[in-house]
């Protein structure tokens, strides 16, 4: 942990407990939410007569094996059709730490809901399906897996536990439903070469691991004996617990996009603070409408407490401003050194694929831009430079293709609150979407001159 402020020290002490934030991703099918549901149940998130209501729920739907799943998917749109629609939340806890679960959608028609789901994330758990042939669906060419893993790693989710799920499904477990190391190393074996060219160090950055969601085996307790003698790692509870988690500066101006705001006794903001440290009592800027507000109260995990660093999920009480002056997206700062306002960026741009009927990328292609919670029309107003993959050198170009590398201008709509990636890399990562599919990723390099940040020292609230 960082050196703390000797002001801000008495503040942190009653709960110190790293945080991290978890999204499950992964296909459709892949059994996402029932492992969050799982987790739950093993970490006493829910009790036996709450699984035993949605066991019962789910049986009367003849839907006898996602009754993990319901505890996770809270709406009844998502019952309906075993799809998990929004970003659910979770909490859990371990005993070295406190954790959000993030259940990202699988479903492609819901990949903007995944999206904000990862860029809150500091962890992903990207859950495969061992069953035969649900791995393959998922990973050809426009398949789930091949896209989360992809925006994962843009987004953010520097660590990546890649959790073989449905162990157990008859159509890989052998005599008394034995696990199959032979399918294990399959699915290993088929994705190491993939994480590598979505520019994950396997080696350092991914764990693999096998797992029965629906049974809780390999996730807070090793597989039963008999099972999988082949398998002497770690669970996945004790790979989280090994995650380091991101460096936060509690000395840096204030940073939290606004995901969601509501009123009661004042008005309510939500999201996940990015850089710095909050406390009851602070005034900060609202970007970018330059309100001025004042803290009346910090919220974690439902709880109130005096202060927050960053990476935690918040719910502040704000006085100053009505909640119908404050949109998603907007973000809450530091009054001394608030975030840039830009009404264009320069980017550095991976195009991923791009639209059969849209081919090539140049000046004047339109666009929707996702980042953090800000979702915007765009058009790239110039193309500056090409980036050779290889060597990294730059060349003029006037247009380029799916799979290129490039340095591009981004010309938004209307003004957003954004930060270059280097100073925030939660507000200056980024991707744009065309027609329903995300075409580029992307990292924020340079702001509008006049725009920067004032002095990136300077402390939390009043700073």
């Amino acid at each position: 942990m960082h050196p703390t402020h000797p002001a801000h020290a008495p503040l942190l002490l009653p709960v110190h407990r790293d945080h991290l934030n978890i999204v499950f991703i992964g296909h459709v099918d892949a059994g996402k939410s029932t492992t969050g549901g799982q987790i739950l149940y093993l970490t006493g998130g829910v009790d036996e007569r709450t699984i035993q209501k949605y066991e019962k729920e789910a049986k009367d739907k003849n839907r006898e094996s996602w009754y993990m799943a319901y505890i996770m998917d809270t709406n009844d749109e998502e019952r309906a059709k075993g799809k998990t629609v929004e970003v659910g939340r979770a909490h859990f806890s371990t005993p070295t730490r406190r954790y959000t679960i993030l259940d990202a959608p699988g479903h492609k028609n819901y990949v903007p809901n995944m999206i904000s789901g990862a860029s809150q994330a500091d962890v992903g758990v990207l859950v495969i399906a061992a069953r035969k042939g649900e791995f393959e669906t998922g990973f050809e060419r426009g398949g789930q897996t091949r896209e989360h893993a992809q925006l994962a790693k843009t987004l953010g989710v520097a660590k990546l536990v890649v959790a073989v799920n449905k162990m157990d499904d008859p159509s890989v477990a052998g005599e008394g439903g034995a696990w199959s190391k032979e399918r294990y190393d399959e699915v290993v074996a088929g994705l190491t070469p993939f994480l590598k060219a979505c520019g994950y160090a396997v080696k350092r950055d991914v764990t693999f691991l096998p797992m029965s969601g629906l049974h809780g085996h390999n996730i807070k307790d090793p597989v039963p004996a008999g099972l999988a003698d082949w398998y002497t790692g770690p669970t996945l509870f004790s790979v989280l617990d090994a995650v380091d988690p991101p460096p936060r500066d509690p000395l840096a101006p204030f940073r939290m996009s606004i995901i969601d705001k509501y009123r009661d006794m004042g008005t309510i903001v939500m999201g996940k603070s990015e850089a710095g440290l909050v406390k009851k009592g602070d005034r900060l800027l609202l970007m970018p409408n330059r309100a001025r507000v004042t803290v009346a109260a910090v919220y974690r995990d439902e709880v109130e407490v005096p202060a927050a660093l960053g990476g935690e999920n918040l719910r502040l009480r704000l006085t100053g401003v009505e909640e119908d002056d404050v949109a998603s997206g907007f973000v809450l700062c530091s009054a001394r050194a608030p975030a840039p306002v830009v009404s264009y960026f320069d980017a550095q741009l991976q195009i991923l694929d791009l639209l059969e009927h849209k081919a090539v990328f140049s000046a004047g292609y339109k666009a929707v831009l996702h980042v953090h919670a800000v979702v915007e029309e765009c058009e790239i107003s110039a193309l500056l430079a090409a980036i050779d993959r290889k060597t990294g050198a730059k060349t003029r170009t006037k247009f380029v293709k799916s799979g290129a590398a490039v340095i591009a201008r981004v010309a938004l709509d209307k003004p957003v609150c954004v930060e270059p990636f280097d100073v925030v890399p939660q507000l200056g990562r980024f991707t744009l979407r065309d027609e329903g599919r995300t075409i580029a990723v992307g990292k924020i390099i340079r702001v509008p001159k006049g725009n920067k940040p004032q002095g990136a020292g300077g402390g939390g609230g009043d700073a």
